[in-house]
C-alpha cells in the first residue's frame, strides 16, 4: 500500500473528524483523482514536440499520456478543430497516491527559490490546481536530454465541499502552503 494512503487512513481521517466534527468517517473529504495536463501550443506546427512531451509526461506519472485536441478553430492562433494542442494524464487509486507523494516530497522541494505553493489556487468547490513551470523538477526526467522547458498543471480533485476542508486535507498530506 502507498505510504500516503496509509497515512490518510491512519492519521488524517481521525484528525479531520475531530477538526470538522464529522458524524462518521465517510463524511471526511478524500482524494478522487489527480489530473496532470501539459499544454503545447507549438504541437500544431511540429509533431515531434508532442511526442517528446507525451513521453516525458508518461515518465513523470507512470501512466500513458493521452493527446488532447482543439475543440474549436481559432484563426489568430493558426489552430484548426481537432489539431493536437497538448497531453494529459488522469491518475486514480494507488498510482495517484504514489504520484502525489513524489510531487510533495521530491519534486516541489527541488523548485528554485521555493517559498510554498499559493493558497489562492482553490476553485471554490474543494479542488486545487498547481502550476509548475518546468518538468525538470521531477527526478524521472534527465536534465541533459531535455530539449525545451515545458510547464504543466496538476489538478487535485477532492470530495471536499469547501476550500477550507480541502486546504486542511492537503495540509495534512504535507502540501507546503505559503504562510
Amino acid at each position: 500500500m502507498a505510504r500516503l494512503k496509509e497515512t490518510y487512513q491512519n492519521d488524517i481521517v481521525p484528525g479531520l473528524i475531530k477538526a470538522f466534527e464529522y458524524g462518521n468517517a465517510m463524511q471526511v473529504p478524500r482524494l478522487e483523482k489527480v489530473v496532470v495536463n501539459m499544454g503545447i501550443g507549438e504541437a500544431s506546427q511540429n509533431a515531434g514536440i508532442l511526442d517528446t512531451a507525451s513521453a516525458e509526461l508518461t515518465a513523470i506519472t507512470g501512466q500513458k499520456a493521452v493527446v488532447t485536441r482543439a475543440k474549436k478553430s481559432i484563426s489568430n492562433f493558426k489552430l484548426r478543430e481537432g489539431m493536437p494542442v497538448g497531453c494529459r494524464v488522469t491518475l486514480r487509486g494507488e498510482i495517484m497516491f504514489e504520484f502525489l507523494d513524489r510531487l510533495i516530497n521530491l519534486a516541489i522541494p527541488r523548485i528554485r527559490d521555493f517559498r510554498g505553493v499559493p493558497t489562492r489556487s482553490f476553485d471554490g468547490r474543494g479542488n486545487y490546481t498547481l502550476g509548475l513551470t518546468e518538468q525538470t523538477i521531477f527526478p524521472e526526467i534527465d536534465y541533459d536530454r531535455v530539449d525545451q522547458f515545458r510547464g504543466m498543471d496538476v489538478t487535485i480533485v477532492t470530495t471536499a465541499k469547501t476550500d477550507e476542508e480541502s486546504a486542511e486535507l492537503l495540509k495534512q498530506f504535507g502540501m507546503p502552503f505559503r504562510r
